[in-house]
């Protein structure tokens, strides 16, 4: 009845990061250069040449809804009674040219010029460099079948996968209290809050995972 019930929260916990992703995503499907999120990047417009700006928007629009796909698409596996056989390698497959192909480089670019200067700028160039990093040591090690290390790298990819919807909570959250941030300041700050404790919770995840699996060795000895 626990593992029935549990499948069944996993199956509404990806629709309901379906919806949500498409729902974020909705608002740019115009194209439109200053809607949403945009308005507050007009500077970049201004700041910057046509071709650099040119090639940030087409970056933009890439990243939002390439990561549709990361987000949905990685979620699947990490339960294979989710996703059964060759539905799971394809999902898998998605996930991998999603974020090595399109959703960490587009990232990248974003990063350069985030809103926040140099704080915004690292945290962000960070977070795409080590997604981008941490998906490809998990494709290659499955290419060599080494399944445990895969494992691990697929937790930590997705851990920051997840900071697009981690930063979006964050801003919320700050957004409905009473503190004493000038806007820019609390950008810079949940710029880092929305993937380091996304890799810090992975990373002990990890740790609990490798434990047991060590506890378990122990006691068939």
């Amino acid at each position: 009845m626990l593992r029935k019930a549990y499948h069944i929260s996993l199956i509404l916990l990806l629709a309901f990061l379906s919806v949500l992703m498409v729902r974020l995503s909705v608002p740019y499907l115009s194209l439109e250069t200053d809607v949403a999120f945009l308005r507050i990047k007009q500077w970049v417009f201004k700041d910057y040449s046509n071709v650099i700006s040119n090639i940030w928007i087409v970056a933009f629009f890439i990243h939002v809804f390439t990561s549709i796909f990361s987000v949905i698409a990685g979620f699947t596996q990490f339960n294979k009674k989710l996703i059964w056989g060759n539905l799971h390698r394809t999902f898998g497959k998605i996930y991998i040219v999603a974020v090595l192909l399109f959703a960490a480089p587009t990232g990248l670019v974003m990063g350069m010029v985030a809103n926040g200067g140099p704080y915004s700028v690292t945290a962000f160039v960070l977070l795409a460099l080590l997604w981008w990093y941490f998906t490809f040591e998990a494709y290659r090690s499955i290419r060599k079948k080494q399944f445990e290390r895969h494992a691990i790298f697929m937790y930590l990819s997705y851990a920051l996968t997840l900071s697009a919807l981690t930063l979006r909570a964050w801003k919320f959250f700050f957004a409905n209290m009473d503190f004493d941030f000038r806007p820019m300041d609390l950008y810079r700050i949940v710029a880092w809050l929305g993937w380091v404790p996304n890799l810090v919770v992975a990373l002990i995840l990890i740790y609990l995972k490798n434990h047991l699996r060590l506890l378990n060795k122990t006691k068939r000895q």
